[in-house]
């Protein structure tokens, strides 16, 4: 059985393994598999994650393979996976600058939770959906899932923009004045960064719709969400993060994938119209 988020178009069926009756073994799945990748990464020479990082990640990834089953761990996985390794590139030169990112990447809990919160809750608000039996559940479950891909799809897109910008931007603009400034500069952007984001976005939402959480129409709405998201991202960097020492980095990107999911919501919506 299958539900459609925007009856005009037929957009996203919602299959019946999203909304499982409550059980305790994705759980232990999720335990179990959560600990064996934290083992392999603790004991790996690279360090992809801080000692607490990987503990938040740890948590993280039960969660969401709790919540969203295998379908919805590959997401966030793919996410973590390709925003470490672009932040590495061109390390040793933006390290020379001194806009890289700090422990050469690797991520700590307010990484985990800057980049993640949004996305942790809309599924642990598909995870609700499968204990109430409500006349909107299939609505709001499609909903929910969209606005969980595109949160990761804007993150995405705001990291490999920032770090594409930072290594290989020729010109960087301030958003905000469309005047020339040093690149790693808060609110800055540049071409190269810009069609980075753009593209690291069409990704991130069709590794959602290979995985069966978003119609394959829905990737359209997600990497416009996060064209709007990171811009606006930007803006708030150029404009309100200088002046408020509690705006950090971390509350920034919260802010940002909550745009993101948010401004997809809204988008699909109005497509229903």
């Amino acid at each position: 059985m299958s539900f459609p988020l925007l009856p005009v178009f037929n957009l996203l069926p919602v299959s019946s393994f999203l909304l499982p009756a409550p059980s305790l073994v994705p759980w232990l799945i999720a335990l179990a598999l959560n600990t064996v990748l934290a083992a392999i990464a603790w004991f790996a020479p690279k360090k992809l994650l801080t000692p607490a990082g990987l503990l938040h990640a740890w948590f993280l990834g039960v969660l969401v393979w709790g919540s969203l089953s295998w379908q919805g761990y590959l997401v966030v996985m793919a996410y973590f996976l390709l925003g470490s390794a672009v932040t590495r590139i061109g390390l040793a030169q933006k390290e020379a600058e001194g806009i890289a990112e700090k422990r050469s990447g690797a991520r700590g809990p307010e990484n985990v939770w800057g980049s993640a919160l949004v996305g942790a809750l809309c599924a642990v608000g598909v995870l609700l959906m499968s204990w109430l039996n409500l006349p909107v559940r299939p609505w709001l479950v499609s909903l929910l899932l969209l606005g969980y891909v595109a949160s990761f799809s804007t993150k995405l897109a705001d990291t490999v923009a920032s770090e594409i910008g930072k290594a290989y931007g020729q010109r960087t603009f301030l958003i905000t004045t469309l005047k020339p400034v040093p690149r790693g500069t808060e609110g800055a952007v540049s071409l190269e960064g810009t069609v980075a984001g753009v593209a690291a976005s069409v990704v991130m939402a069709l590794v959602g719709w290979a995985m069966g959480l978003i119609s394959l129409a829905m990737v359209g709405v997600c990497v416009v969400a996060a064209f709007i998201a990171t811009n606006l991202e930007s803006v708030i960097g150029a404009t309100l993060q200088t002046r408020f020492s509690w705006l950090t980095n971390e509350v920034v990107n919260v802010l940002n994938t909550l745009i993101g999911a948010i401004a997809a919501i809204l988008i699909a919506q109005g497509l229903s119209l």
